[in-house]
């Protein structure tokens, strides 16, 4: 028996854990994004109170605008999905669903009573049809906090604590850490985002992992 035999690593154990539930996780990911985005765009297109616009600051000024960002940004679709495809565990998946669900009910209860908007962008975005196109359907509303940044970062969060359960090479943690970080960067390279909504989405994104995590361990709950 060689090495690699002997010690397959934590691949067959992820193998199962997404195998478990799968297509509960699928469609219960699927209704989840279905509800939140009409639940977004009610408010993005009936705000009950004059929009703020929120301030450019330093940090605004320091990333230019990147319309390469865009698949960034949108593959936090893909990213979010991750986390629930490790619970083997249904109560825990359920539990987590719960949490990013209240994280995110959060942040849509911020824009109904404090509605905002991005600057506008000096960007011609006649020149960029990919980013018109995004523009077109998610306007410059909702702004803070940024609830792309609070996903991907509630997400990312769960992700290193489930992939480090698995024993996973350091490498993988880096990429998972990499890819949030690209995302947030993201929201500010496409101009959906000012430095203001991305820090408040850390906070909430944060504030929400942490809270879930720790009722997580003393539930002595497992992926």
């Amino acid at each position: 028996m060689t090495p690699a035999q002997a010690h397959p690593g934590p691949w067959p154990a992820m193998a199962r854990a997404v195998s478990r539930h799968f297509f509960l996780k699928g469609l219960g990911t699927a209704v989840f994004i279905a509800v939140f985005f009409a639940a977004y765009f009610y408010l993005l297109k009936h705000p009950a109170f004059p929009v703020a616009v929120m301030p450019r600051t330093w940090a605004d000024r320091l990333i230019g605008f990147a319309p390469l960002a865009l698949p960034v940004y949108l593959s936090l679709w893909v990213y979010v999905s991750l986390p629930p495809l490790f619970f083997s565990d249904r109560r825990e998946l359920l539990h987590y669903g719960l949490a990013i669900a209240l994280t995110c009910l959060a942040g849509l209860a911020v824009f109904y009573a404090w509605p905002t908007a991005t600057p506008a962008a000096d960007v011609d975005w006649l020149q960029y049809p990919d980013m018109r196109f995004l523009k077109n359907i998610d306007a410059a509303g909702n702004a803070c906090p940024s609830l792309h940044v609070a996903t991907a970062v509630f997400s990312g969060l769960w992700l290193h604590q489930l992939l480090r359960g698995f024993s996973v090479p350091s490498w993988l943690l880096w990429l998972n850490a990499l890819w949030c970080a690209g995302i947030a960067y993201s929201t500010l390279a496409t101009r959906q985002h000012v430095a203001v909504d991305v820090a408040a989405g850390i906070a909430l994104g944060a504030f929400g992992a942490w809270l879930s995590l720790r009722l997580h361990r003393r539930r002595g709950g497992r992926a």
